[in-house]
């Protein structure tokens, strides 16, 4: 199973908007490099929604159905359904993911434009341990970090 995170304006359509919908298609995602890792995603694999504008990751999503011509798009565009899974037991703002050694040279900081990125097993185990940190102290502190 592989890890992704989703980027999206809450504004537009929001982790809140997934969890009240159940399942969507993630359209309307047109660079090439976030196409190509919609066209890697496989059903079960999970994936992280991000907030672009609070930028922070917020809830956790599966694929539940693979690349598939977006019908929201002229052109070859792809799209993938996901389902809601949870909300991360608290939002985590980028400026943590930052400070985590796991994303040190990370695609997500790297591209910060990226609207589909993927996650390495050590990333996705940081930010949901961030996640738990968070939720459990209130805010991260420099002893909290791992």
């Amino acid at each position: 199973m592989a890890h992704w995170l989703l980027k999206t304006e809450p504004g537009t359509y929001g982790f809140e908007n997934l969890l009240r919908d159940r399942r969507t298609a993630w359209t309307g995602v047109s660079n090439p490099q976030a196409q190509a890792n919609l066209r890697r995603m496989k059903g079960g694999d999970q994936a992280i929604v991000y907030h672009s504008g609070e930028k922070r990751a917020v809830g956790v999503s599966r694929v539940v159905r693979e690349a598939y011509p977006d019908p929201t798009a002229q052109g070859d565009l792809v799209c993938v359904d996901v389902e809601a899974l949870s909300p991360l037991p608290a939002a985590v703002p980028l400026e943590a993911l930052k400070q985590e050694p796991a994303f040190e040279g990370s695609v997500l900081l790297r591209q910060g434009r990226l609207s589909v990125v993927p996650l390495s097993p050590a990333e996705w185990q940081a930010l949901n341990e961030v996640s738990r940190v968070i939720a459990r102290t209130g805010g991260l502190r420099r002893e909290d970090r791992f």
